[in-house]
């Protein structure tokens, strides 16, 4: 995916909304917002259950990285995005961003397709920004699956 289907324009616009994921910022910054501004008491604890399952999310994957210790795919020409370890699987982009997307549907059912579809942006990047394997994002994206479904309501 690092060697096809490329331009300037769309490494950039990919490396920078890949960016927003890092930590999983955005969707923590998305639950913290949506708690301060929800109005029933049953939604405001949806949003801030999502801000919890995401941050499990984020240290779990972090354990898997440390246990599986795979390392990032080697550079192909110059580096498109910025990475905080050279430990690769699985993916945290994906993770959190599954996880995230699959417990704030609870609290806004109807934006499930944005949530997903941004949650499958986020995996999308990783390989074409040449910072992941395939096989990590799709693992990413089981784990993140795994804890939202396994998260409190």
């Amino acid at each position: 995916m690092r060697t096809r289907g490329h331009s300037r324009v769309a490494e950039r616009a990919l490396a920078t909304y890949s960016r927003l994921g890092e930590h999983a910022a955005c969707w923590l910054a998305l639950g913290v917002a949506g708690a301060a501004v929800a109005r029933e008491p049953g939604t405001r604890l949806a949003w801030r259950r999502g801000v919890e399952a995401t941050a499990f999310a984020y240290a779990l994957n972090f354990g898997v990285k440390l246990l599986v210790r795979r390392q990032r795919p080697p550079e192909i020409g110059e580096p498109l995005t910025p990475v905080v370890s050279q430990l690769s699987f699985p993916s945290a982009h994906a993770t959190t961003s599954f996880a995230a997307a699959g417990v704030y549907r609870r609290a806004a059912p109807a934006a499930a397709p944005v949530l997903y579809g941004a949650a499958a942006l986020f995996a999308f990047t990783r390989p074409y920004l040449g910072v992941h394997y395939p096989s990590d994002v799709l693992a990413g994206a089981a784990l993140g699956t795994l804890v939202a479904r396994a998260w409190p309501r």
